[in-house]
């Protein structure tokens, strides 16, 4: 999670509550603090609350929550008159492209700070590091509109910032400090995205760099955002928090047209909940009125609906309100965590480890003693991942997530390997050897099982190691079966094993395929391992993942 400085008096400004409450409440809004200097607080939010990652965002929550103000604010947006042109071209390099511009702003050293830290954390947060959003902020002042984002040749030259000699954009990404960074997400295509305005004046070449020429400063009154990526919602989501985070300081909000589609959308979303179900689920009675009142003090707009549903507007900034249960967590925390009655349990429990810990802890104690480091990635993946780059056939007992919310989070993983592929491709800017390994669920059909995978990236890997692993491994959980030829298509032809029970494979390993390294990017051999538990004598039964039917 990313570490956000508050500073005191822009805060206290801001907010108009003195240091010592905001330092007693925040805790208690969801925050974690880190260190209290004498000039700023560190404190960490979660993940899921990117409009928290400001000063000015949480100045805005802090007065509902102190209820100082409470209830929706409205966000007027008026018509800008400029335009943005998107080029074809650059539909398969970074398709998606969100902006706003933001008028007579008052920024000093503290609210800049405050700018370009929610800027880097919604790169974090949202962006992927730059992969999936990457956000430019320009002094509009400086260029002339209309502007347009289009593919451009690798040798345009312009004035990154921080630079004050020219360059073109494979000198950036040779020998610009951000470039080198993050040259891995644009180095593939046979041209780059760049923004340009009516003079042809270069504003950012994302996601990699701003030009010199829009450079913010103490100085700059107007304006213009720029939000690039490759998936819609996250572009939106981040134009929003930026611009309800930029209102709080007074400014105005104007809207831009992008071939014929108008930014900032800054509308709320209507929702309609159910106090009985919030009622149920805190353990708290609650009538509508007294939940419209803690969603107010949450910033929401409510009205009661009847004796038992709530008419709830979603700030556009909310970006975490996916389902009821999000509106009822805020809910829970305008109450008081302090106010809930802790309880014990009404039946008397002895806890004791489950034998799937159990086991998982035996594997990591194996992975750990051989020098592999642990990561754990996520349970969503997508076919493509999963398959596809792996050269490998869907099957077709794949969990798949109904209403996924990105391309990239479409089933359930059936397998742990390609996970560790992409963790490598995400690291291969970094040293070698790399040795990583995991161990948790995954999903076949309805029935979930444990796996373990581990690979093992560097110049000198090879079957011998793959294979050296492999045996170790099972020597120590107990499998001894023969080690037959594999013919899975991860792996090189004639440098692939595996060891098969009598219903299926329980282990795979070999040296990763050429195609394999190319489709995740990796420069270097891939030992690779992946080992089914069930395999291993005295693995516990497992319930399967209860279907629909049996729900």
């Amino acid at each position: 999670m990313p570490v956000v400085s508050l500073n005191f008096s822009y805060l206290e400004q801001l907010t108009g509550a003195s240091r010592s409450t905001i330092l007693e409440r925040l805790p208690m809004l969801g925050s974690d603090i880190e260190r209290i200097e004498e000039d700023h607080v560190d404190v960490e939010f979660f993940p899921n609350r990117p409009d928290l990652y400001s000063t000015e965002g949480v100045a805005h929550a802090l007065r509902g929550f102190l209820s100082i103000e409470s209830g929706l604010r409205q966000y007027p947006v008026q018509p800008s008159g400029m335009t943005f042109t998107k080029d074809p071209n650059i539909l398969p390099i970074r398709p998606y492209l969100g902006s706003a511009v933001i008028r007579n702003m008052s920024l000093h050293s503290a609210a800049i700070e405050s700018l370009m830290g929610l800027q880097e954390a919604l790169h974090w947060a949202l962006g992927r590091g730059r992969s999936k959003v990457a956000i430019g902020v320009h002094d509009l002042d400086t260029v002339e509109p209309p502007f347009r984002y289009f593919a451009a040749p690798r040798d345009t030259a312009f004035v990154p910032l921080d630079f004050s000699r020219e360059m073109t954009m494979e000198e950036i990404l040779r020998e610009h400090p951000k470039g080198r960074d993050y040259a891995h997400i644009v180095e593939k295509f046979p041209l780059f995205p760049l923004i340009v305005d009516a003079k042809e004046q270069v504003l950012s070449f994302p996601p990699i760099i701003n030009g010199e020429l829009t450079r913010v400063t103490e100085k700059t009154r107007n304006i213009l955002l720029d939000t690039t990526g490759t998936d819609a919602r996250a572009v939106r989501n981040s134009v929003n928090i930026l611009c309800a985070a930029l209102a709080e300081t007074g400014a105005q909000i104007e809207s831009i047209d992008i071939d014929g589609v108008t930014w900032p959308d800054l509308d709320p979303v209507p929702r309609t909940v159910s106090t009985r179900e919030c009622s149920d689920l805190l353990g708290v009675e609650l009538g509508p009125g007294e939940t419209c009142r803690l969603l107010e003090k949450m910033r929401f707009g409510a009205r009661p609906l009847g004796p038992e549903h709530v008419n709830v507007s979603v700030p556009c900034y909310r970006a975490d309100i996916m389902h009821d249960w999000d509106i009822f967590e805020d809910v829970a925390i305008a109450y008081g965590y302090e106010r809930f009655t802790p309880s014990l349990p009404k039946v008397a429990t002895i806890g004791h480890e489950h034998p799937h810990s159990a086991l998982a802890s035996r594997v990591r104690a194996v992975f750990t003693g051989m020098g592999y480091l642990e990561v754990m990635p996520f349970t969503l993946t997508s076919e493509r991942v999963m398959y596809a780059r792996m050269r490998r056939q869907e099957p077709a007992d794949v969990l798949r997530v109904l209403k996924p919310i990105s391309e990239d989070h479409t089933i359930v993983r059936t397998g742990i390997l390609p996970l560790l592929l992409e963790i490598l491709e995400i690291n291969r800017h970094r040293e070698y050897p790399q040795r990583i390994f995991c161990v948790g669920d995954v999903v076949t059909c309805t029935e979930t099982y444990q796996r373990v995978a581990a690979v093992s990236n560097h110049t000198a890997a090879d079957f011998s190691e793959a294979y050296a692993c492999a045996d170790a491994v099972l020597r120590e959980l107990g499998i001894s079966a023969p080690v037959k030829e594999s013919d899975d298509p991860a792996f090189l032809d004639g440098r692939r094993g595996q060891v098969a029970s009598a219903d299926r494979i329980t282990a795979t390993f070999g040296e990763v395929h050429p195609e394999v390294l190319n489709a995740f990017g990796l420069e270097f051999p891939v030992a690779a391992f992946e080992l089914d538990l069930r395999d291993v004598p005295g693995y516990p039964a497992l319930q399967g993942t209860p279907s629909p039917a049996g729900r």
